[in-house]
């Protein structure tokens, strides 16, 4: 498990937080978090839809945030890039035998408990509060 998805799209939305009202291109933003910025404009398209970030393209352009930080959750961010449980997947066990045709099933509602416990911590942190640590 060596997803940082969650952790840029964070760090993006509170880059731009602390920087209100201010348009910051994506190779400054990708300077911060020390990636390309080509990841960076795939994170901001995605920002885009759901609606936290606007851009402006060419010179002098940039991303800003649009929506209030303390209106977007922690867990809006990680639903955004949620595909795969925080736990990962499960494997492809002999169906015959008497622990592989069954443990998927429970396998799978334990990444479910432990994804809704993620979700409901998130839940209670806005980026506000969150980016307030960083200053």
């Amino acid at each position: 498990m060596n997803n940082v998805q969650f952790a840029t799209y964070l760090h993006i939305l509170a880059l731009l937080d602390l920087n209100k009202g201010a348009l910051l291109s994506s190779s400054y933003i990708a300077g911060s978090i020390n990636i390309n910025a080509v990841i960076v404009r795939k994170a901001i398209i995605e920002l885009k839809q759901a609606g936290f970030v606007q851009s402006k393209e060419g010179k002098g352009g940039g991303t800003q945030l649009v929506e209030a930080a303390d209106k977007i959750l922690l867990s809006d961010i990680y639903k955004i890039i949620n595909s795969v449980s925080v736990l990962g997947k499960t494997n492809s066990p002999n169906p015959t035998c008497p622990i592989g045709k069954q443990i998927n099933t429970h396998i799978d509602h334990l990444y479910r408990e432990a994804e809704r416990a993620l979700i409901n911590h998130l839940e209670k942190i806005t980026l506000a509060e969150f980016s307030k640590q960083l200053i």
